[in-house]
């Protein structure tokens, strides 16, 4: 009898284990923020950053987790994210006073619902480094090489010449 209780505590252990690697594993995805994000163009550009990516995100969004925990997490996705951009999330139901693209304080939530139209979780958004927006994406990428598409579209600057729908159908074309 203690031989199986102590396997369902070990049993737990790995598991919370695990889900703690999984969730640590995104948050290396994400800069640390100081809030000030007409200060995080300057380092963006002081770094050759090509953007700004915001994952604008709540509590308790099954979508937002879901990518954390299979592509947010992933080597290949934070190398080339963080080579590329500055990366931050928002909580569009955050009361954290920051301060915009334009140097004025607003909250989170004033930043994704009133000046980015943010509705609905995850909307992943570029801003180029005079923090105009750029690409926007709504909703969970389904695999890494989706989101690593993403990436590269903005990158490669291909949003200036087509959708990301076109652009993901000619990576499909390519790929197999």
């Amino acid at each position: 009898m203690k031989l199986i209780s102590s396997f369902k505590i070990f049993s737990v252990l790995i598991v919370l284990f695990i889900s703690a690697q999984s969730l640590a594993g995104s948050s290396d995805f994400f800069d640390q923020s100081l809030g000030d994000y007409s200060d995080e163009l300057n380092i963006a550009r002081e770094n050759g950053k090509k953007a700004v990516l915001i994952m604008f995100e709540m509590d308790e969004c099954p979508f937002c987790d879901r990518m954390a925990k299979t592509i947010l997490n992933q080597p290949e996705v934070i190398k080339y994210f963080k080579q590329h951009f500055s990366i931050y999330r928002i909580d569009i139901e955050g009361d954290v006073e920051i301060t915009d693209f334009d140097g004025k304080p607003t909250s989170e939530k004033d930043f994704a619902f009133r000046q980015h139209r943010v509705r609905a979780t995850p909307v992943i958004a570029f801003f180029d480094l005079n923090g105009k927006r750029i690409v926007r994406y709504t909703g969970a990428t389904s695999t890494v090489e989706e989101f690593m598409w993403l990436g590269e579209f903005v990158v490669t600057e291909e949003y200036k010449n087509m959708s990301f729908i076109r652009y993901k159908k000619m990576k499909r074309k390519t790929a197999g």
